[in-house]
């Protein structure tokens, strides 16, 4: 019987990174076990959104170290999200349909963040 990889942070509310300007503009990440989800907390400032149709990316672990090393340059491995850098600097995410578009202040955030290991999931032993 195969056992289910954990990581830790096992669990997290949704945060940003540090290289964030206050928390207003940026990726939000949450881990949930296997899971990682990204939303954009833009989409929550507008008060016409609603929470039902709030666009999430939701990725594996395994995934998510993938676009990471992606992101920041440590390997040159294909991610299922895909990046479409915009002239600006800004970024688009894309993944199974659902597209999150950041601002070249948040995106760099992003990645400083990134860089630094704050979005890592480091798998525990079993």
């Amino acid at each position: 019987m195969l056992t289910p990889v954990r990581y830790r942070p096992e669990v997290t509310g949704w945060f940003t990174s540090t290289r964030t300007n206050n928390g207003n503009q940026c990726v939000e990440v949450r881990f949930d076990a296997g899971a990682v989800l990204v939303r954009d907390s833009k989409f929550r400032r507008d008060p016409a959104n609603r929470d039902a149709t709030e666009p999430v990316i939701t990725v594996s672990a395994v995934e998510w170290t993938a676009f990471l090393d992606a992101v920041v340059g440590r390997a040159a491995t294909r991610s299922a999200i895909e990046v479409e850098s915009a002239a600006d600097g800004g970024a688009t995410l894309v993944h199974a349909g659902m597209r999150l578009t950041y601002t070249p202040g948040e995106w760099a955030a992003f990645v400083a963040g990134a860089r630094d290991g704050e979005f890592d999931r480091i798998p525990l032993p079993a």
